[in-house]
């Protein structure tokens, strides 16, 4: 019955669809229990891996946008100015050029 169906799928997705259905109700059949979550019914709290590294990155990015800010507005703390010779590392910049600041626009 499942090899009509198939024959009959038009993509990918609905390919995916009817295996899909044809394991649950195989599952079914033969009495396996299922738990619902991370699926759609059910509240999931787990985050998936590929947002939390988004996220990771989009904080460092934040992080180092506010130093190079604080930098330009002529903070000379040291985690500021460490930062900022790691951003800059391998760019052939010199800190202590005179127009740095109006460089970084």
């Amino acid at each position: 019955m499942v090899v009509t169906y198939l024959e009959a799928s038009r993509d990918l997705s609905e390919t995916h669809s009817i295996l899909f259905g044809a394991s649950l109700a195989v599952c079914r059949i033969i009495g396996v229990k299922f738990s619902t979550v991370g699926r759609a019914t059910g509240q999931s709290s787990v985050i998936s891996a590929w947002r939390s590294r988004i996220e990771e990155r989009i904080a460092m990015a934040r992080a180092l946008i506010g130093r190079l800010i604080c930098f330009r507005s002529g903070s000379n703390r040291p985690r500021i100015v460490r930062t900022i010779r790691m951003a800059f590392g391998g760019k052939n910049v010199s800190l202590s050029q005179p127009d740095i600041s109006a460089k970084m626009i």
